[in-house]
């Protein structure tokens, strides 16, 4: 098994597990490559391409994961539904997670493991040599195992049926991470916008709690205008941090470029 485990790795996953804080740079406006070069020249350690919330297409997707792969960034997907045309084809197509939306309860949880996960862990199916070991033959055994093993299940909390239920979906064997979607908790619980509320402090209380006596993880997503909260919830526990979209990157650069030229005195 050590010779497909030398050429498959997830970064994202062995940072996490030596405790480090992952910074991800989300993808929504890029339909190109050198997206995943410009994280990795930012210094992100991962990205995720979020299918939910934009247009690209799965092929795109895909080449831009098969890029983020070569240069040590981990590519993951936020598909915009949990069904198995998005989940799988991105898998095959050079994810080396997903994160799945509006998971509400642990049943749900199962059902995302039992698409991601490889038997006996789960019900994926075989797609041939995969880019994720450079489409290299290892024996079907060892690639499953390893496969499970550097393949992330990221299940977003933000609902409050969620909320009510995160112990037994963090809990569920095959998930590995659970990313609190700030913005749509905040709608459900009836704060919408404020971020300040109490209520959001204890669900990520909460969220950190039953992650850590689970042995899992807990990221923090919806707050990229919000450093204080983002270090805020990092220090009670989280470890994944979504700090924003490219297309918001570009949006405050050229805001703040052009205010400044707008600002110079003519003498």
């Amino acid at each position: 098994m050590s010779d497909i485990r030398a050429v498959l790795r997830n970064h994202m996953k062995e940072k996490l597990a030596a405790g480090q804080v992952v910074a991800s740079m989300t993808v929504r406006l890029s339909r190109s490559i050198e997206i995943a070069q410009i994280a990795a020249g930012a210094g992100f350690d991962t990205l995720y391409v979020d299918l939910e919330h934009n247009t690209l297409s799965i092929d795109t997707c895909c080449q831009i994961c098969i890029s983020a792969q070569q240069i040590g960034i981990t590519p993951l997907v936020r598909v915009p539904a949990n069904t198995p045309d998005y989940i799988c084809r991105v898998l095959d197509g050079g994810a080396m997670g997903v994160i799945t939306p509006h998971v509400r309860s642990a049943a749900e949880a199962r059902a995302m493991v039992e698409l991601v996960k490889f038997p006996p862990l789960g019900q994926r199916s075989a797609g041939g040599p995969l880019s994720q070991y450079g489409y290299r033959s290892f024996p079907m055994k060892e690639t499953y195992a390893a496969m499970n093993d550097a393949t992330s299940l990221v299940v977003m909390l933000e609902t409050a049926a969620a909320l009510e239920n995160v112990e037994a979906i963090i809990a569920t064997e095959g998930v590995d991470m659970l990313l609190v979607g700030s913005n749509d908790l905040c709608a459900e619980l009836g704060i919408t916008g404020q971020y300040d509320h109490p209520k959001l402090r204890d669900a990520f209380a909460r969220c950190i709690q039953a992650a850590s006596k689970a042995g899992k993880h807990v990221g923090v997503g919806g707050l990229a205008s919000r450093d204080d909260l983002m270090t805020q919830f990092v220090r009670m526990g989280a470890r994944y941090v979504s700090t924003g979209t490219d297309l918001s990157f570009l949006i405050g650069a050229c805001a703040q470029r052009a205010s400044f030229v707008k600002g110079i005195g003519l003498g």
